[in-house]
């Protein structure tokens, strides 16, 4: 390396290949299994364990059943969460709550008092489990707080476990709760989760009593969140200020290998990775995050890891432990995790792709459509609740899953596009198209034969599977494959919970209009039921789209069913301010109109403050990153042509290049100065101000990355100082 300026590069190229494990201990690898899961759990083993008989059946009616938890039992539940957590090494608590900035927030308290004596005990009451107070003047509130009001509140929510918090000086007791202001409106993302499971709950329980189910007394909307994420060496994370500043590159010219070759996806694990993705199993094990899944993913230096199904809020929970998991471990081995929906242009990007389904508190899958499903007018019914929602509300769950950082994927061929539909598969759609037209139809299961007498005939699913949908029917459940990689699944989850409970509600009022008051018989039930299928179907069957979503065809034919195309960020979230959504979340409880407009106004505010920081960064770039290389460059081709010159040798190539190298030098400064205007305007007003950061910093911002990427590829590798992609993607 000729140049300071690259040292740095080169350090951390040496630094990435001499790196070697540390030592691990042996109780790593000794403790069973069965022993480690849930070991930092407060879950129902250890309450029975803990609490008096009375006081626990009172609280898993909560738990299970959805009942207002009694706050007589709370003394009883704190005192032995306490004396619990204090046997593991705890010696302070938190109200873990996931307040509007998309991550998690905690205040910790200890457990100590002092005492009389100069001694101290440790005490933990009933009134300090079900309530906290943080500043809520400090967190997103989208205009419900002002500056001056800070009170706010944290409420336990006994549903999700609490658990203990490890660190290699103590440990900490973490309660999860919701987060609302002094007037008593949500600042947070789980309480209209919450909100939103109550609402699917009590309409599809109605719904199962026209069916003549009296047992279930409850249906969870149960979700399943697979994280993808990217693993660089650490090294080549902090010398590059875009990653440390944005979570992704803002500049960086394409290797000649990407991942062309197709040969990453469920290819082999490296060791290092593989040997932090065993401690972050173990570690979400001890939390009784339940993963199951490991693999890597179609871009280099990508990943997935993937959990079983679970209750919707204690899902997100888990995802946001996932997270938090994956950063924190990957440290110990020289790597920084990327959760960026985006961190490097021209490869795939990360969603979360967010398995949903319907499970009733008698163990059943309502959107498990047996051995003929044409057959199973519940399953259809439910199906086509589904379908209605999504096309009633293609336009929320579109802004569900806006963010920046998501902009660069929909729409892309490697996600999703930003037109919401749903993936049925042939033989389902076929089914629905039976029921309309009243002829007689078949949709039995069938297996594969693989023509070799070893192998045996393999049970095949009603449908295939379509990664190019963004809601996709995959057997028994919808994923919906649109969710960005950072983004808390809390938000997608309420408002798909809160459109099906509509549905479900409306649903509910047809079928019992048509029943009225006379007895209700089977044959009566099925024909009012498959009334209700065959309407729904009719009016909103456009929203199925069964072939390939990122062909152009696709987008006219979508524009001919009249289905919305919101193709960035801010046209997407300005959907939060239609009244047929804010309708549907009023009439389920889930929202008020102004609780819907503060998130409205937050995460505008948040995809200004990004954009903006983006840009900022990007101008730092190439002012004092890419411009002194290029000038470095400029001058050592200069130098060149002067000793040529000098020495009466032809000199036309090296003329050439150092003309090139001028014009991309001014390019370079012409786009930059331009993003620094654009980045000084400020229009007034949220949509004016979110409007200018779309049309005009983005395309400013894209212009002096192809500026700098242009240069990138002319300059001497040994003057460039950033780590480039293909040593962040492929050294290991």
């Amino acid at each position: 390396m000729g140049n300071s300026g690259s040292s740095a590069r080169h350090d951390a190229m040496l630094a990435v290949i001499r790196w070697r494990p540390e030592h691990r201990a042996d109780e790593f690898l000794e403790t069973p299994m069965d022993q480690l899961f849930g070991c930092n759990v407060f879950n129902e083993d250890k309450m029975q364990q803990r609490l008096p008989k009375p006081v626990f059946e009172r609280l898993l009616s909560t738990i299970h059943d959805g009942q207002t938890l009694d706050a007589d039992i709370a003394d009883s539940v704190a005192i032995a969460m306490k004396e619990w957590a204090v046997e593991r090494g705890a010696t302070h608590y938190t109200h873990w709550f996931q307040p509007l900035t998309g991550l998690t927030a905690e205040k910790h308290d200890s457990f100590f008092y002092p005492t009389d004596r100069g001694r101290a005990i440790t005490q933990f009451s009933g009134a300090s489990l079900i309530q906290g107070e943080p500043d809520a003047s400090s967190f997103p509130s989208g205009g419900i707080r002002a500056t001056f009001e800070a009170r706010g509140y944290t409420a336990w929510d006994a549903t999700s476990p609490a658990f203990i918090y490890e660190n290699p000086n103590g440990t900490v007791l973490c309660i999860p709760t919701a987060f609302a202001s002094w007037t008593g409106e949500a600042l947070d993302k789980k309480t209209p989760l919450l909100r939103s499971m109550d609402a699917l709950s009590s309409q599809a329980v109605r719904l199962l009593r026209l069916f003549g189910d009296t047992d279930c007394t409850r249906v969870n909307a149960t979700v399943g969140a697979e994280q993808e994420y990217f693993l660089i060496d650490s090294h080549f994370y902090f010398a590059r200020p875009d990653l440390v500043a944005c979570g992704r590159t803002l500049i960086g010219s394409q290797p000649p290998k990407g991942q062309e070759l197709e040969d990453h996806y469920f290819g082999a694990i490296p060791e290092r990775v593989l040997a932090c993705m065993l401690e972050v199993e173990r570690e979400l094990y001890k939390l009784g995050v339940p993963v199951r899944t490991r693999h890597n993913e179609v871009a280099p230096a990508q990943y997935e890891i993937a959990p079983y199904f679970e209750n919707a809020n204690l899902a997100t929970d888990h995802s946001m432990l996932i997270m938090s998991t994956l950063q924190r471990v990957a440290q110990k081995y020289g790597m920084h995790c990327l959760l960026h929906e985006k961190p490097f242009a021209g490869v795939n990007g990360s969603g979360k792709h967010t398995n949903w389904s319907l499970a009733t508190s008698t163990g059943h899958n309502l959107l498990e459509p047996g051995d003929t499903p044409h057959e199973n007018m519940k399953f259809l019914l439910f199906l086509c609740a589904a379908l209605a929602a999504v096309d009633r509300h293609a336009d929320m769950l579109r802004a569900s899953i806006a963010s920046p950082g998501n902009d660069h994927r929909l729409g892309a061929n490697e996600a999703p596009p930003a037109i919401i539909s749903i993936f049925l598969g042939d033989q389902l759609t076929q089914a629905l198209d039976t029921i309309v037209s009243g002829k007689a139809g078949s949709s039995a299961k069938a297996s594969l034969q693989l023509g070799v007498n070893t192998l045996p005939p393999i049970p095949r699913h009603f449908g295939d599977r379509n990664r190019t949908s963004p809601i996709a029917f995959t057997g028994n459940k919808f994923e919906f494959r649109a969710v960005g990689s950072s983004a808390s699944i809390a938000w997608p989850v309420t408002v798909l919970n809160t459109a099906i409970a509509e549905s479900l509600s409306d649903i509910a009022d047809q079928i019992e209009k048509t029943l009225g008051k006379a007895k209700v018989t089977e044959a009566r039930l099925r024909t009012a039921v498959k009334k209700a299928i065959q309407a729904l179907y009719k009016q909103h069957g456009r929203i199925v789209f069964n072939g390939d979503n990122y062909t152009a065809n696709w987008l006219k034919e979508a524009e001919k069913r009249g289905l919305p195309n919101l193709c960035n960020s801010i046209d997407a979230m300005n959907a939060m301010l239609e009244t047929h959504n804010s309708d549907m979340f009023k009439s389920q409880g889930v929202l008020t109109k102004r609780e819907l407009d503060s998130r409205h106004h937050t995460r505008m505010e948040r995809y200004i403050t990004t954009l903006t920081i983006e840009a900022q960064m990007t101008a730092n770039l190439a002012r004092t990153v890419v411009l002194p290389a290029a000038l470095r460059y400029q001058t050592e081709v200069a130098e060149a042509l002067a000793i040529a010159q000098s020495a009466g040798h032809s000199t036309n190539e090296t003329d050439s290049l150092l003309a090139e190298i001028i014009e991309m030098i001014a390019d370079l400064r012409l786009a930059t100065r331009h993003l620094s205007s654009q980045v000084a305007q400020r229009p007034n007003g949220l949509e004016q101000l979110g409007c200018h950061v779309r049309d005009q910093l983005i395309p400013a911002m894209k212009a002096v990355r192809s500026a700098c990427d242009h240069l990138e590829r002319s300059i001497a590798d040994d003057l460039w100082a950033l780590p480039t992609y293909r040593e962040m993607l492929f050294v290991k």
